[in-house]
């Protein structure tokens, strides 16, 4: 059975109780400033994914991105110490093999080119997470890009 693991800028936290991995299941870490949406996302990938870390900032992330090696990680753009797209730069320029998909409040075409740039296959707008997050993850680990629609404003 996998030990997820949390490392926030300051500490290291073991999840408490033990949780079922589905067999060959898709190793994410998932990275999110706002602990709120940390939950939100980790109640959607536990029940099909191992989600073996999750980080509050962006150098967190990228450590353990580079640390576990994930099939993938799941940045938001807006991150105290480094950005998203900062992170997957740093990723590409080391030679990861670890797929990425954005998740953001913003529903910018300019954003989004900045993400695709660095390496993201997909880009899933926050007011859409539930019901695109899960459909990204499985485009990018299929190597297909994915961008959720723009609200019209």
């Amino acid at each position: 059975m996998a030990t997820s693991i949390r490392i926030s800028a300051s500490r290291l936290e073991l999840p408490r109780g033990p949780r079922v991995v589905p067999m060959n299941a898709k190793r994410i870490v998932v990275a999110d400033d706002l602990v709120p949406v940390l939950k939100t996302i980790s109640e959607l990938l536990q029940p099909s994914f191992d989600l073996v870390a999750t980080a509050s900032d962006g150098a967190a992330a990228l450590e353990l991105t580079l640390k576990f090696q994930p099939d993938l990680v799941v940045l938001d753009i807006s991150m105290p110490v480094m950005s998203g797209i900062e992170v997957a730069e740093e990723l590409t320029r080391q030679g990861s093999k670890t797929k990425i998909v954005f998740l953001t409040a913003h529903q910018d075409a300019d954003i989004l080119k900045a993400c695709q740039a660095a390496g993201g296959l997909g880009y899933v707008v926050k007011l859409s997470m539930v019901t695109d997050l899960i459909p990204a993850i499985n485009a990018a680990l299929a190597g297909r890009p994915f961008v959720s629609r723009f609200s019209s404003q």
